[in-house]
């Protein structure tokens, strides 16, 4: 059976398998096999993409699939990954189709399915899903290619007027932003939303063309946003990525502030409210041991689950936690939306700004990073690390040489050929050099 789903849908290069038309359109049809099935008539969805130069042909490939299984279809045209699950839910539909690779160069491409509840597709129907593609004959040429339905005007409109009714109490006049939008699915509403709540916008990489979407830009490449923060005198950075389900920032000094750091500020604020009732913090394995030890100071638990949103939002709702995310900006509050959703992120640390009546370096100094590093490795395969001797060896001396004060951890990406080696430490320098020994190791052996 063919495989297509990775931890977060489905991803590669656009025109290549998967992401060729005729494959994309099998997938379409698969969806909408499965979805009536369950549903007990033809299913109805939605589907929006960001600013790709491919997403237009793989959206108008799916649609033809689906409609081959009597599926019924609308796009929402450029839409930010949450924007599709907001819109599919408010409109009831039965799921949401995001043609998106999210931080990846343009010429990537993927497809993510939306449940109306905000969560991703089950695995059960990953695996029917797949199987159907595997024995499926259909066939997509640009002859077939079908006009979709545009309500995208008035999807945006809704979404637009959502997060800014959701946080019409938030006077943002005495501040200024410099916002990036990597090019990408935010530039149509990021800098118009701040505006809408009084801020004075600095905007930078929002004239997306279908190739430099992430291209140099965005939460990515934070380098451009803090000298822009700096040459602006902003208050506030932020910074997207191409879908925009997640957001980095830049206080008003230029230093850089993470998803751990996120997770602090809100986690503080939301205890301030008396909101975060459960006590607990839901970030993952690749969470700075920093954040642990200053939540431990607040009287907070970190629960940490498996890199990935899917695996932070299924503890989240395992154990009840308001609020969890990763490093890479990706926070999800439950008791909002199980969808991570960076310009929501950004308005709930503004909110937490302005209430602390400081500056952004002030609201977020309780928490120390320890040093950490993360070295990323090409591979060719991914078998399991303890079953390649060499490299469970050069692990294994690793972890007894760093003891008790450092950790290792050596993970696969869940969307691209890469090992990940993240080391934590007392010493940057050693651990950097640490991290880049074992990673010769790995890409000596399966490289």
């Amino acid at each position: 059976m063919v495989k297509l789903f990775g931890t977060d849908g489905i991803r590669g290069k656009a025109g290549e398998f998967p992401l060729d038309m005729d494959t994309v359109a099998k997938i379409g049809h698969a969806f909408s096999e499965v979805f009536t099935s369950r549903l007990g008539r033809p299913a109805r969805f939605v589907s929006g993409r960001d600013t790709r130069e491919s997403g237009p042909d793989i959206e108008t490939a799916f649609h033809y699939g689906a409609r081959l299984g009597d599926a019924e279809g609308e796009s929402a045209g450029v839409i930010t990954t949450p924007g599709v699950a907001f819109i599919t839910k408010e409109n009831r539909f039965d799921a949401g189709i995001v043609i998106s690779a999210s931080h990846n160069p343009y010429q990537d491409n993927g497809i993510k399915i939306f449940l109306p509840t905000g969560q991703k597709l089950d695995e059960e129907s990953e695996r029917e899903i797949e199987a159907i593609v595997s024995e499926s004959v259909v066939t997509y040429t640009p002859k077939d290619s079908i006009r979709l339905g545009d309500k995208s005007m008035e999807f945006a409109r809704d979404y637009f007027e959502y997060l800014r009714d959701k946080f019409a109490h938030l006077d943002l006049s005495r501040l200024k932003i410099a916002a990036d939008c990597a090019n990408g699915a935010a530039t149509s509403f990021a800098p118009e939303l701040l505006r809408a709540l009084g801020a004075d916008v600095a905007v930078i990489n929002a004239e997306p063309n279908g190739r430099n979407i992430n291209g140099n830009c965005g939460s990515l490449h934070l380098e451009h946003l803090q000298q822009a923060v700096l040459d602006n005198e902003a208050d506030f950075g932020v910074a997207f990525d191409g879908d925009a389900d997640r957001s980095l920032f830049v206080d008003e000094k230029g230093s850089v502030v993470d998803g751990d750091a996120t997770l602090w500020i809100l986690a503080n604020h939301l205890k301030k409210q008396r909101k975060l009732k459960s006590g607990q913090v839901v970030a993952t394995v690749m969470s700075n041991i920093g954040l642990e030890t200053a939540l431990r100071g607040e009287g907070i638990e970190l629960i940490r689950a498996s890199v990935g949103d899917k695996y932070v939002l299924e503890e989240l709702l395992r154990t009840g936690a308001e609020i969890g995310g990763e490093q890479s900006g990706h926070i999800i509050l439950p008791k909002t939306s199980l969808v991570g959703d960076g310009m929501m992120t950004a308005l709930f640390v503004l909110d937490a700004l302005v209430n602390s009546g400081g500056t952004f370096s002030e609201l977020h100094s309780g928490f120390i990073q320890s040093p950490q590093t993360l070295v990323n490795v090409r591979v060719k395969s991914k078998p399991e690390f303890d079953l390649v001797p060499v490299i469970a060896a050069a692990a294994d001396k690793l972890r007894k040489q760093l003891g008790s004060d450092g950790r290792l951890l050596v993970r696969y990406s869940g969307t691209e050929n890469l090992a990940r080696v993240m080391i934590e430490g007392k010493d940057q320098s050693e651990i950097e050099r640490l991290a880049k020994s074992l990673a010769a190791v790995i890409e000596k052996e399966i490289g």
